[in-house]
């Protein structure tokens, strides 16, 4: 099933939640709703279940407005944070319930709970309550619970947040193989980068209310649109020099220069942040107008590579090195930049050039 939202505006009383926000899912692609605490990512996710009624803007399923139906009648499955199983049920009381409640004859809905059981793993388990279950077991459950009604939608607020790191792993591994079988159409909202992009088709990153970009994530990660996206996304984070441009020299606010001569298009002696992932330096033999002289103050070993902590000119920044290069706490290098990773933001709007 496609879906559609159209300019969709959530307030709160005088705070806008959500503003103006307009995005497409694909038929059976899995998207994820990414942004820190507070940006509107679970709003949009609840307006789209019909919990919350929108302020303004339309939902369409398709071809049919769904922006005024009731959650029971739009067709989705959900999937929260905290499991929400019943205590005193089994796996398969719990699976099948929502069957029940539509009058499903009860060898119907026992046979779609072990064919669901079985996709999500769970067949051998469907006598245990969830008292004896994992927290990762807990959590398929809840995910064959939601597909067992052979949703049109299936919305996932959090839902690897309560567990550990190597859950975390196995379990988002897990739901993208499941979306993958249904293929039914999937809405993924989470805070988590590495998650966001390890299971997804195409992510949409969200501040304050307001869509950032959307795009594959690689793209993402790769073609920034502006200076929050650059800083969200990436593991360590991008590295922020701050400085002028003037006739394709980067002045930093030090005083270190730089020739970036690839920047053509900026125009002269606008403010700007230089940013560089960490993966984006290149050690060089000697110095050079293109190249930044770097006082190396740390190394950190991380197998093949070394992480180094870099002083330029005042700032620190992080860079992966090659262990191949022997580089010690105290030694100078010279670095060239890469075409890839590099960026100028506009330092006062955000705005990439």
């Amino acid at each position: 099933m496609r879906v559609i939202m159209e300019n969709l505006t959530k307030k709160f009383g005088h705070f806008i939640a959500v503003n103006d926000f307009s995005m497409t899912l694909e038929d059976g692609e899995l998207v994820c709703l990414l942004g820190p605490s507070g940006c509107g990512k679970s709003t949009v996710l609840n307006m789209l279940a019909g919990i919350l009624p929108v302020t303004s803007g339309r939902i369409f399923f398709d071809e049919e407005e769904v922006t005024d139906l009731a959650p029971e009648q739009r067709g989705i499955g959900l999937v929260f944070q905290n499991y929400a199983l019943y205590p005193h049920m089994t796996v398969m009381g719990n699976i099948t319930f929502p069957l029940e409640i539509q009058n499903i004859p009860k060898a119907e809905r026992e046979a779609r709970a072990q064919a669901i059981a079985r996709l999500v793993h769970m067949e051998t388990m469907l006598g245990r309550k969830p008292k004896e279950l994992s927290g990762g077991q807990q959590q398929r459950v809840a995910i064959a619970r939601s597909l067992v009604k052979n949703p049109r939608l299936l919305l996932l607020d959090e839902p690897l947040s309560n567990l550990d790191a190597r859950l975390r792993l196995e379990m988002r591994e897990e739901i993208r193989r499941i979306q993958q079988e249904t293929k039914v159409t999937t809405l993924f909202v989470t805070h988590d980068q590495e998650e966001a992009m390890s299971i997804s088709d195409h992510i949409v990153l969200m501040k304050e209310g307001l869509k950032q970009q959307h795009a594959e994530p690689q793209q993402l990660y790769n073609d920034p649109h502006n200076q929050f996206v650059a800083d969200f996304l990436g593991n360590p984070p991008i590295n922020n020099i701050p400085g002028t441009f003037t006739d394709q020299v980067f002045t930093a606010h030090h005083g270190e220069t730089l020739r970036l001569d690839r920047f053509k298009h900026v125009p002269d002696g606008v403010e700007v942040n230089l940013s560089v992932r960490a993966e984006s330096f290149v050690v060089e033999d000697g110095p050079a107008p293109d190249r930044m002289h770097c006082r190396v103050d740390t190394m950190f070993q991380m197998g093949k590579e070394e992480m180094a902590l870099i002083d330029f000119g005042g700032i620190s920044l992080r860079a992966f090195i090659s262990s191949d290069h022997g580089l010690n706490a105290g030694d100078y290098v010279n670095l060239g930049l890469r075409e890839r990773g590099v960026f100028l933001f506009d330092l006062h709007t955000g705005a990439r050039y």
